[in-house]
């Protein structure tokens, strides 16, 4: 029974884990061009956030400026109008 209940609870904390998205802005240089985006992110916290979307970003050229939020999946619908192309782009 405490396997199951220990099984249970792992799996409810990696469902939680996936349920994290950030908000961010990030920059290109040369030309300049700014964007604003949300993206899915592993751990509900800025740091780790930051952490996971800067190596992403960097791949397609952008500069990670700051992560403004983290949230849950109930703040998804009031940013994906002002994310646009950049919503759970990256």
């Amino acid at each position: 029974m405490r396997l199951f209940l220990a099984a249970a609870l792992l799996c409810l904390a990696s469902a939680a884990q996936a349920e994290c998205y950030a908000d961010y802005k990030a920059k290109q240089d040369d030309p300049l061009r700014l964007h604003y985006g949300v993206a899915q992110v592993s751990a509900c916290d800025k740091g780790s956030a930051k952490a996971e979307l800067k190596p992403r970003l960097a791949q397609a050229g952008w500069k990670l400026l700051n992560v403004i939020s983290t949230f849950g999946p109930e703040g998804l619908n009031e940013r994906k109008s002002s994310a646009g192309d950049y919503f759970l782009r990256f």
